[in-house]
């Protein structure tokens, strides 16, 4: 009976991942590869069009700016989340939770309200311009709404969460008699820090990376409602050839060197804990 019921879950979970995971996946990879007709969305004709065309120099501009803006927004959350999650993973436990909590709210909230709210802040008569004049700094309103900028602070506000979660739970394990020892030992703030802390934390930051980069390059919304017509994002590409252009070839091309970007990322990811394994079990 036990084993009838472990069958019947198992095919229940594989049958889930196939029609669910599978299948979608199979589909995108195969009409990345047919032939392109505004009309009926595809043909069925075996083309690499859809790949020639993700080295147009309009492409790989939007593929290059998508890099550029998901790397300094990766850096942004680094920065900010690295010391933070340090922090957070000294304190006692009931504060720790408290933090946790707090750091967990937002996410009641849809991104995509939290997105509207930030137009508010962000827009000439917002919060932030308000606040300014009123206090003398600026003389007239600073114009943030429709640049990099904007885009850059909706995203690192939306991601920051995803950084902070993995450093906190690689943090939360880090032995801190080993910064003790260092410091017997006669070893300076830096030199603790790069030879002990980081070391031993790189697993949680090339984690938190990951999980920053690869979702920061298909928030098509963000930089739709923060960066305006003209500050695309991949995934505004991908949304654009589905629904506007009426090119899927394209769009599901760009979807698959997204995924294949993300595999190579999560791969690099698994060799470096393969390392680190190695080396921590060295004689």
């Amino acid at each position: 009976m036990k084993s009838r019921t472990r069958s019947l879950i198992i095919a229940l979970i594989g049958s889930w991942l196939v029609l669910f995971g599978v299948l979608p996946l199979l589909l995108l990879v195969v009409s990345s590869f047919l032939g392109q007709d505004p009309e009926a969305f595809f043909v069925l004709r075996l083309s690499l069009d859809a790949y020639r065309q993700l080295i147009d120099p309009g492409y790989l501009e939007v593929l290059l700016r998508s890099v550029r803006l998901a790397l300094i927004t990766t850096a942004c959350c680094l920065v900010i989340g690295y010391p933070f999650a340090w922090l957070t993973a000294r304190l006692d436990r009931r504060s720790r939770l408290l933090v946790l909590i707090l750091l967990m709210i937002p996410f009641w909230t849809n991104s995509l309200v939290r997105t509207y709210a930030i137009r508010m802040v962000l827009g000439t008569q917002g919060l932030l311009n308000t606040l300014l004049l009123q206090t003398g700094l600026i003389d007239q309103p600073i114009r943030l709404l429709y640049t990099d900028t904007a885009v850059i602070l909706g995203l690192f506000y939306l991601m920051l969460p995803f950084m902070i979660l993995p450093l906190y739970a690689n943090m939360e394990k880090f032995d801190y008699r080993l910064v003790e020892a260092a410091r017997d030992l006669g070893a300076g703030f830096l030199a603790t820090f790069r030879r002990v802390v980081w070391p031993l934390t790189w697993p949680g930051v090339l984690a938190g990376c990951i999980m920053v980069f690869v979702p920061t390059m298909g928030l098509f919304y963000v930089a739709s409602l923060l960066g305006g017509a003209r500050q695309l994002l991949v995934g505004n590409l991908i949304h654009q050839q589905f629904l506007n252009a009426r090119n899927w070839p394209l769009g599901s091309a760009t979807s698959v060197a997204l995924i294949i970007m993300m595999t190579l990322m999560l791969a690099a990811y698994g060799l470096v804990l393969r390392k680190l394994a190695k080396r921590s079990h060295a004689p």
